[in-house]
Parts: C-alpha cells; structure tokens; sequence
C-alpha cells in the first residue's frame, strides 16, 4: 500500500498544471504549496504577479515567464528543460492554466514530446461561477472571452444562438456594455448571471435578464473581471428558429454568406441542429 507521502511526491521531468487562487488567498491546496515548493522553476503568465503570489506563500523558485506574445519560442526552450529532467509548475495569473490561456499551447507541446502532465486541482472561475449562478449546471459550453472585434463577436454570439446548454463567458469590465449589446439583440432577453471578482472582498453575483442587464450599465460603469453565465435556448425559440425550414445545405449556405468559412459553417449548422458535424459533413459531401 503507497503511503500519501509517495503518492504526493514531486515527480522529476513532468510539467505541473497548478491551480491558484482566484482571489483570496486561502484558495490554494497544501498540494500545490508543495509542488510549487519542490519543483525546479515556475512558468507564469506574469512574473510579477506570481513572484509577489510566491513570497505570500514563503515559496522562492527561479521564474521564467510564459505568456501569448512568447508562447512559441518559451514553450520550446520550457519543453527542452523537462526532457532533460527538470521539473516545471505552470502557474497562470488566477485559476486554473490552460483554460482560455496559453497554457494550452504547452501541454500540447509536451504532449507531442512524450512529457507527463499532471494537474493540481484548485479554483477556476468559469465553474466556479456556473456553480452560484442559479441556471442549470448540468450540460454547460465555455466560450472564454469573445473576440474585441464587433464583427468576430457578433458571429460567434450567431453561432450560440440556438445552443440549448449554459453558456459561460469571461469579459474584461471595458468591453461588458458591448458584449451585452450585442447579445441582447443576436441572443434575445434571456437570463443571466454576472458574476464579478469572486471570491474577493467586493465579490458580487448579479442574476437578471440580458435586457435587465444593459439598463443597470447604462447608469453605472462595470468595475472588475466579470464572468457571464446566459441561460441557453429554450427548446419552443429552437422549434421556430431562423433555420427551421431550411435544408442543411441551405443552412450550411447561410453561415458561408455570413463569412465563414465551410468547415465553420458546418460546425454552427451541427450546433445549431444538436447533432455531430459529421452528420452535416456527410449530408452534404453526399450532395
């Protein structure tokens, strides 16, 4: 029988996936404390942050930092590093790294080398959020943040507009009063729940409607990260939706007059109907 020491112990040559804190600083497990405190460097979003985050914790370990702008060439020198037996914590500015964040890019890498990846359970937002909602947890889809530009945006909200799950999104307190714009009028005055600095002292969860929504921010400025929990459609709007008469090719069609691309096309035509995309890849190869 392994006793716990061995089985938490810190392994050589792995990348660790560690969660930290959303907000307060109580939010981190004793595991993650001690693979922070074990491994041989950490690679942070902002190294700044995390070294402030570190010292909070009485944790001092060489950081090399790891975000979009440098993924590629960091990540090749990060993977060159564990291949020769060193150990790496991957650590975000809050949460969990890899979700809506260049980590994902990094545990590909490794992936492909043959490297383990063993993650560190802790906060996440998005879930943490679907959780205290008050909407059905149990089918949700994560969009992470829509694009800041109106265009990219207003498509991918199209997209979702006949998706039947909770949907999560995170957005930056600059861009709420569009974002909420553009889904009232492409996704209709469904509910909501904004939830913004969670698990911080001004930590507030708003539950209201879309519409509710844009009239509260036009009197008042977003302050705070948010995370956007939308109720997905209801099965009657789905009946009757834009696309009910149509052909999936015709509804294919659509999308591509919309700008997309085929393959994209095929995928909102899939969510749209709630089927696989092979099914439309089928239908309209066939065709």
């Amino acid at each position: 029988m392994i006793n716990s020491d061995e089985k938490n112990a810190t392994e050589r040559g792995i990348l660790y996936l560690v969660a930290t804190p959303i907000g307060n600083l109580a939010d981190i497990s004793e595991r993650a404390k001690k693979v922070l405190s074990e491994c041989d460097f950490v690679a942070a979003e902002d190294t700044r942050n995390s070294g402030k985050l570190l010292m909070l914790y009485g944790i001092k370990k060489p950081l090399v930092s790891y975000f979009e702008h440098n993924k590629r060439e960091r990540g090749a020198v990060i993977v060159q590093r564990i291949l020769g037996g060193e150990t790496c914590a991957l650590i975000t500015d809050a949460g969990m790294p890899a979700i809506s964040d260049p980590g994902e890019d990094i545990v590909k890498l490794c992936c492909e080398q043959g490297i383990k990846v063993s993650v560190i359970p802790g906060a996440c937002a998005a879930v943490s959020a679907l959780a205290v909602s008050g909407l059905p947890t149990g089918r949700f889809v994560f969009e992470g943040f829509l694009s800041a530009a109106k265009a990219q945006r207003r498509k991918a909200l199209e997209a979702l507009r006949s998706e039947v799950r909770t949907i999560i999104f995170y957005e930056a307190p600059h861009k709420l009063k569009t974002t909420l714009d553009d889904m009232l009028e492409i996704l209709g005055d469904r509910q909501i729940s904004l939830c913004r600095e969670l698990t911080k002292i001004n930590e507030e969860i708003i539950r209201t409607t879309i519409g509710g929504a844009v009239q509260m921010y036009s009197q008042t400025d977003p302050r705070g990260e948010y995370v956007l929990v939308v109720s997905g459609c209801d099965a009657a709007d789905r009946d009757s939706a834009f696309w009910s008469e149509m052909s999936i090719a015709e509804h294919v069609d659509y999308y591509i007059g919309q700008g997309m691309a085929k393959n994209d096309a095929m995928k909102a035509c899939a969510r749209d109907r709630g089927v696989g995309k092979s099914e439309i890849y089928s239908e309209i190869m066939i065709k």
